[in-house]
């Protein structure tokens, strides 16, 4: 078994050596470009007026100088990549020391009204997003965020597959990230999607062949005036009726730019993750499948996205005064960029955003891959058909301190409902996050903290974190009642006919004692009635009672103690009915009473 710190730290130390390497490389190629440079200066000083030398001198010189530039443009790139991976290796290092807190919240994400989102720490400050997202796109965040927010039970053994094949290709997904993070693209692949579904084409059809025979005529033209054969007042003449024409098109071709200089980052991003996907070799039946298509057009998807990021970097070279004003004089530039434009788009409309999802769908991935080789000892869920919904040994919440935390074992049957009583800060709420999250990591593909753990997939829903709303006038209580009536809805049977695993933590907050109670069981009773598995904490324990009227309903606590005037947790799961409550104590302990 691989330690992935140890694993992070060799690859990050490799990776410094590497750059090192390169930087010296760097160096040494600025210092002999600046030599070649005052070498051929020198010469052609020397050869000055001596013809044809000069000119051999002078072209050599470029282009030795041009290929030392280009030289140093890829090897530049080179190390813009491995700063990349060592900062993603430092960042696992950190994040495996528990110091994550500096990432990417997905605050965004947070949604009150989802069937457990905003109840177990899924978004926000120290969330489980906050852990996992390694997304280097802003496609791939997204799918990331719904791929732990779908509730959906389908698929999860080819998920699992999935997910152990990435995590073995710990290289290939850095290369990935490190390539996607080298460009800075603000755009969502929707808007791009959007705007070249819905393009119409502005230019005439024939102004292509248009462009053409003027670009010839302009090439037969100055080819004439350089022999002689012609007067250079004619070229003036076509110079200027190439601009005249660019004129007619101007203001169509500009709208054209403003539109395509917004995406053309983005495309110059996506081409080069496109090429890794598709130069990778994938078993599992998922990844198999999503490369499949990319590779559903003739030519492969990264060299048509390459085509027209390269494109697009030529349209906008209009910016250069001196290529708009010759270029297009001459050559009708604007036409034609605007046209092969226009081409791409017609020709490929049809299929640009399955590319950008299967480029997103990868990057969120990795993501859920990365978990799963960094936390080697947790399990993979074993799926399963029969009564028991969890069978969990040594259950923990994957965010806690392995050396502090304390695992439980979790047994609990298909419609059967745990009351859960126990003192204030004896770990009621930790527990219930600790499930939720653990099937809400199931229903994903990934591995589990446990030391065994048995599944019966069921979708999850929640209630733990109730508030009131001051802009839509409404109280805790109705807020409450609300999300009950939410949870009532969608575990109705005759519409839907879902299994549910549903989670509430004190419910009925926001009444009296007596109304709570009685509330509170005649709401179990009806989630009892509802074939509905689950879990509820409550300090009421009266509730407990029921365990004696309903065969499914069973009562566990978690306990607290008092020695030497100190309170002691054990954050063990118990069966039975709590009967050491601690809130007074904690008052007269802090001196509030």
């Amino acid at each position: 078994m691989q330690n992935p710190i140890e694993f992070y730290t060799n690859q990050k130390a490799s990776l410094e050596k590497e750059a090192a390497i390169l930087k010296k490389k760097s160096v040494n190629l600025s210092v002999f470009r600046f030599a070649i440079f005052l070498i051929t200066s020198f010469l052609m000083y020397l050869t000055f007026g001596s013809y044809p030398d000069v000119f051999i001198i002078a072209f050599l010189g470029v282009f030795i100088f041009s290929f030392l530039v280009v030289k140093y443009i890829d090897l530049k790139r080179k190390r813009n990549i491995l700063a990349e991976k060592i900062r993603i290796n430092s960042t696992e290092i950190q994040v495996l020391n528990s110091d994550f807190h500096h990432l990417e919240t997905g605050s965004a994400f947070i949604n009150s009204a989802h069937f457990y989102s905003n109840d177990i720490d899924l978004f926000g400050k120290g969330s489980f997003f906050q852990y996992i997202n390694r997304t280097t796109t802003n496609d791939g965040k997204g799918v990331l965020a719904t791929l732990l927010t779908e509730n959906s039970t389908a698929s999860i053994l080819e998920k699992q597959q999935a997910l152990k094949e990435l995590s073995e290709k710990v290289l290939w997904r850095q290369h990935f990230s490190a390539l996607a993070s080298l460009i800075s693209v603000k755009n969502t692949s929707k808007s791009i999607v959007n705007w070249i579904s819905n393009y119409t084409s502005v230019f005439p059809k024939n102004l292509s062949k248009i462009q053409i025979g003027f670009s010839v005529i302009s090439l037969v033209f100055i080819g004439l005036i350089s022999f002689g054969m012609l007067s250079f007042v004619y070229i003036i003449f076509w110079f200027l009726t190439g601009l005249f024409i660019i004129g007619r098109f101007f203001k169509k071709s500009s709208n054209l730019y403003a539109e395509t200089d917004k995406v053309r980052e983005t495309f110059k991003q996506y081409h080069q993750l496109l090429n890794q996907i598709e130069n990778e070799e994938f078993t599992s039946k998922i990844l198999k499948k999503k490369k499949n298509i990319i590779n559903s057009e003739k030519k492969k998807a990264s060299v048509i996205f390459k085509e027209f990021s390269r494109i697009l970097d030529t349209f906008d070279q209009r910016n250069n005064i001196i290529i708009f004003v010759f270029g297009n004089g001459f050559f009708l530039s604007e036409i034609y960029n605007s046209s092969k434009i226009e081409k791409w788009i017609h020709n490929y409309k049809h299929t640009v955003e399955k590319w950008f999802e299967v480029v997103a769908f990868f990057d969120a991935q990795n993501s859920l891959a990365n978990f799963h080789f960094n936390h080697p000892k947790f399990v993979f869920p074993e799926i399963t058909s029969n009564k028991e919904v969890v069978n969990a040994i040594n259950l923990g919440h994957p965010l806690l301190n392995a050396d502090k935390r304390v695992d439980n074992d979790f047994i609990i049957q298909k419609e059967e409902f745990f009351i859960i009583t126990g003192a204030n800060m004896a770990g009621k709420s930790t527990f219930l996050r600790t499930v939720s999250l653990s099937i809400v990591m199931a229903n994903c593909g990934l591995p589990v903290c446990a030391k065994h753990f048995k599944y019966s997939p069921i979708k999850l829903i929640t209630s733990m974190r109730t508030t009131d709303s001051l802009t839509e006038d409404e109280s805790y209580f109705y807020s409450e009642l609300k999300r009950l009536k939410f949870i009532v809805d969608e575990i109705n049977p005759e519409t839907l006919g879902e299994d549910y695993f549903i989670i509430l933590d004190e419910i009925l907050k926001g009444t009296n004692s007596k109304d709570k109670a009685i509330g509170s069981k005649k709401f179990v009773e009806k989630l009892t009635k509802s074939k509905s598995t689950g879990i509820i904490a409550t300090h009421d324990v009266s509730l407990c009672d029921l365990e004696n009227e309903f065969q499914g309903i069973k009562n566990y606590y978690f306990d607290a103690e008092i020695i030497n005037d100190e309170l002691f947790f054990d954050y063990t799961l118990k069966n039975g009915v709590c009967k050491n409550m601690n809130a007074s104590f904690l008052l007269k302990k802090m001196e509030i009473i």
